[in-house]
């Protein structure tokens, strides 16, 4: 046996064992991403009282004022942190948490951590959690599926799991690639392309085994883009330290260090009314300099660690319709301008980032096709991953009868 063949059988070792080790995990990160890909549209239908109808000819409210009503409703222990409008504005989803209290120095308990208002009056339509929760119930639907998704209920531990699941799917979409290509280069193109085709009238085994190299074959570059961007959200350090080294990229701490205003603060001296118009004007001011133009605002933050507010908008040019939006960070107490981030700006490990962000999220420019493809990825990575145990079972059970052929010891006796 030559050295070739030799790392071939070592590889067709690996890839059978770790998917067998990675089929529970893949059949479930599968299963609930199709369900997520439509996650916006299937909420309006389980949770129409959290969705208000469009008023034509009627402006929601500003984010100061929004962020005024959910301060009140929140009370004084509580905090807004972040709200996002929509694109077709029913719903205003405001993530918020508990200031720290005095006495423990830890969080207040809101029992809440998601608030769910009218866009055009700001009125309260529903609370819920949007981490982690761990008893199912109807307006927490999206969040119960995601935590499943990311950490199959087991908290950090499962997170981390999963993570790694990812790092060695990473890795085995080439080494199932390589083992797809023919040994040597006589005929290289004529003896792969079986590789890529079904025998649909061939027997169950060879039917399977088709769906699953030819499967995995076609959605190669879907897969490999689905299993880094897992890496990029449940391993994150390696995700980083793997992209700092092929590309210009710059971690989020990064960007945080190079935006300190030097003051840590949960009540910052500029309020929601006074920072908005500020953050507005620079964003204009910054469009005009830069080159770009603001298609819409998408959502208005404020983060306590460093004490800066994130004004996000759309911009022409990016990815998605509300998950990797353009924005700018300003100092909450003075109105200084920290930092600004819009399409072609960021570094090309960034910019690759916010695009297996967006890809990942099945928000690519809003396109409904794509979240549909997103959704068949998902039956199809659960599909590939069911198809490799049976052809891994059937070849084990066809090994068991060869070996008992060559020794006849191994057959029952007839009693």
């Amino acid at each position: 046996m030559n050295f070739s063949s030799k790392i071939r059988n070592y590889l067709v070792f690996q890839h059978r064992w770790t998917g067998l080790l990675m089929t529970a995990f893949l059949v479930v990160v599968g299963l609930t991403g199709s369900i997520l890909a439509f996650s916006p549209q299937l909420d309006r239908i389980i949770n129409p009282q959290l969705h208000v109808q469009p008023r034509t000819g009627q402006k929601p409210l500003d984010y100061a004022s929004l962020a005024e009503k959910a301060d009140a409703i929140i009370g004084p222990k509580g905090a807004t942190w972040y709200f996002t409008v929509a694109p077709d504005p029913d719903q205003v989803g405001v993530h918020c948490g508990g200031h720290t209290d005095p006495k423990t120095g830890k969080p207040y308990d809101l029992g809440f951590n998601m608030l769910y208002l009218d866009p055009y009056t700001g009125e309260e339509l529903g609370r819920g959690i949007c981490e982690g929760p761990t008893k199912f119930s109807r307006v927490n639907w999206e969040s119960w599926v995601l935590n499943l998704h990311q950490s199959c209920f087991i908290g950090d531990v499962g997170n981390t799991v999963v993570g790694y699941v990812a790092i060695v799917w990473t890795i085995d979409c080439f080494v199932g690639f390589y083992l797809t290509l023919p040994l040597g280069l006589s005929g290289f193109f004529r003896r792969w392309k079986p590789a890529w085709w079904v025998k649909w009238r061939a027997g169950t085994f060879r039917l399977n085994y088709d769906l699953h190299r030819a499967g995995g074959l076609w959605l190669w570059p879907l897969l490999f883009i689905f299993a880094w961007s897992g890496v990029m959200f449940n391993c994150g350090a390696v995700y980083e330290k793997v992209m700092g080294k092929l590309f210009p990229y710059k971690t989020f701490d990064q960007q945080l260090q190079t935006l300190h205003p030097g003051h840590i603060s949960e009540y910052p001296k500029l309020s929601w009314r006074q920072a908005l118009p500020l953050c507005e004007k620079l964003a204009e001011q910054q469009a005009k300099l830069k080159g770009f133009t603001i298609e819409r605002p998408s959502g208005f933050c404020y983060i306590t660690d460093p004490g800066v507010y994130s004004y996000s908008f759309v911009a022409k040019g990016d990815l998605g319709a509300t998950t990797m939006p353009s924005g700018l960070w300003m100092d909450g107490d003075t109105g200084e301008l920290q930092s600004i981030d819009f399409p072609g700006h960021s570094p090309i490990g960034n910019r690759i980032t916010n695009w297996l962000y967006s890809l990942h999220w099945a928000d690519f420019h809003g396109y409904l096709w794509y979240r549909a493809l997103v959704c068949s990825l998902g039956l199809a990575i659960a599909g590939l991953s069911v198809t490799g145990v049976y052809v891994w079972w059937k070849k084990r059970e066809t090994q068991g009868v060869i070996r008992i052929r060559k020794d006849k010891s191994l057959l029952p006796k007839v009693q």
